[in-house]
Formats: C-alpha cells, sequence, structure tokens
C-alpha cells in the first residue's frame, strides 16, 4: 500500500492517497463492515457481509431511489460519479443482478485502497475509470444510463464544474428518456448552494424532488440532501413513505412546496458555478 501503514486485525487503515488521508475504520457493532474516512470526514460505510446494508443517512435515500427505478430485481445500466468505496455499486449489484455500472473516480490511489480491503464480488458487472467525472461523463454514448448517481466530493467540497447547467446537458445526454439523475448536495444555512441547484435541475428536467433531514432543510445544521429529477413522473408518495420510515426519518419536497423553498434562485452556469461550501469546523467531530 503505497505511502500507508495497515495496522493488524481490525484496527483501522490509514494511507495517503491522492486527495489526502484516508482511513478504514472498523465498525464495532458490524464484524466485516467499515467506514471511509476522507481528512476525518465520513464518505461511505459498506459491510462485506451484506451490501444491501446502507449505513449513512444520504446512501440509504439512495438506496431508495434505486428500488424504486425500475420494477424489483429488473437491470439497469447506472452511472456513478464519484466511486469513494462503491457502497451504492455494491447495493445495486446486490438488488439487480445482471446490471451494468461504470464508476467514475478521481482518485486512483483511493480506488486502489478500497478494491485491495473491500473487494468486490467477481459477477458484479462494476467497471471503475479513474478520471475527472465530467471528463468520463463526455466519453459515454447519448442514451446509455437508466440511473445518474452524482456523489464527488474533494476535499468535503463538490467541485463548481459538476454544479452547472453545462454539466447537466451532459448528464441528460448520457440519460435514456425515461432515466434518473440523483445528486448528493452538502449545504447549511442559508441554503444558497442548494436552493441554487435545485434551480439548474429544474431548468434541465421536468420534474424533480428532494429527500433531506428536516433539520437540514431548514438550515438548522449543515448536512446532506438528496435531489431527484426526471423528465417523466417521480414516485414522490412511495419515497415519502420510504424517507419517513428511516431510522433517522427523513421529508420528501416536492411540486410548489419546492418552488416555495427555492425561492427565485438563479440556474447555474459553468460562468457563475462555485464548489459547494465547506464543513463548518467541528461538523464531524
Amino acid at each position: 500500500m503505497a505511502r500507508g501503514e495497515r495496522r493488524r486485525g481490525r484496527d483501522a487503515v490509514v494511507t495517503q492517497v491522492d486527495g489526502g488521508t484516508a482511513s478504514l475504520v472498523p465498525d464495532p457493532d458490524r464484524p466485516r463492515a467499515w467506514s471511509l474516512l476522507l481528512h476525518d470526514a465520513p464518505q461511505s460505510h459498506v459491510d462485506l457481509d451484506d451490501p444491501t446494508h446502507l449505513g449513512f443517512e444520504y446512501q440509504r435515500r439512495l438506496g431508495h431511489i434505486v428500488d424504486l427505478l425500475a420494477p424489483p430485481g429488473r437491470p439497469v445500466h447506472a452511472l456513478h460519479l464519484g466511486g469513494g468505496a462503491l457502497t451504492l455499486a455494491r447495493y445495486l449489484a446486490a438488488t439487480r443482478p445482471r446490471s451494468t455500472q461504470q464508476v467514475i473516480e478521481a482518485d486512483p490511489a483511493l480506488t486502489r485502497l478500497v478494491r485491495s480491503h473491500l473487494p468486490l464480488a467477481k459477477e458484479w458487472r462494476i467497471r471503475v475509470r479513474g478520471g475527472d467525472a465530467r471528463e468520463g461523463l463526455a466519453k459515454l454514448p447519448p442514451g446509455w444510463a437508466d440511473l445518474v448517481i452524482a456523489d464527488v466530493f474533494s476535499g468535503a467540497r463538490t467541485p463548481a464544474h459538476l454544479t452547472s447547467a453545462e454539466f447537466l446537458h451532459e448528464v441528460r445526454r448520457v440519460l435514456r428518456p425515461d432515466g434518473w439523475y440523483a445528486a448528493n448536495i452538502a449545504d447549511g444555512a442559508p441554503l444558497a448552494h442548494l436552493r441554487a441547484q435545485i434551480a439548474t435541475c429544474a431548468a434541465a428536467f421536468g420534474r424533480q424532488c428532494v429527500l433531506a433531514d428536516p433539520a437540514v432543510l431548514r438550515g438548522r445544521r449543515f448536512g446532506n440532501t438528496v435531489l431527484l429529477a426526471a423528465d417523466g413522473p417521480l414516485p414522490v408518495a412511495e419515497l415519502t413513505r420510504r424517507t419517513a420510515g428511516d431510522p433517522h426519518p427523513g421529508r420528501v419536497e416536492a411540486g410548489r412546496a419546492l418552488d416555495a423553498f427555492t425561492g427565485g434562485a438563479r440556474p447555474v452556469t459553468d460562468a457563475t458555478a462555485k464548489a459547494s461550501p465547506p464543513p463548518p469546523e467541528g461538523t464531524f467531530g
């Protein structure tokens, strides 16, 4: 392991990757589960014995989207922008066997760490490519994907070029006409970044909704919101039921309520795009 050290048994695995210090920390409650941290910020959770277990709130909400994308068990084509520990790719492979998945991860050293200590099942059709998410997106053929998941963070911030209308134009090109786009967005009060991302998505897609902890939507704490968009109908009622039933219940906003929340925010372009805000000091402490 380059520039790294592995400690014995179930101790943490700590190494330097291209993006800084990465740690794989064992879950004390699950014998083969690990959390991936970058600079001490939690990124992913993986249970090697149960890839359908989603330990983080935002991952559970993305899991609901995967479950409702198509009839249960039907294989799909999925593109993951940002790999981390490949948690959602594992979940999709386990719940929808024979699915075809591509992952674009900018940090090859991180990918090597994950593959070494959290190996993928041989039968899973998951291909991980190195490189910038937007550049990788541009290389895919039109109409390839049923689902695009954007979960890209560099230093706990989403890069500016992955927040713009031009970026979403590429996402739409790669999606099938009935495909879905889901994004993990981190923000806190006054939620200007989140509102702008909703406005940008509304300009690109016909329907959208957000899934989040109510405290995040009220600006009471910094956290993750999942934004889901498509041109066709979305299963808002079922997403609402599942999100409300999570161990940490959330809520779903759509339609007029979401328009009111957006509050006249304007879409982001490449010329105006900024990286998502950094988490406040102590967020992960």
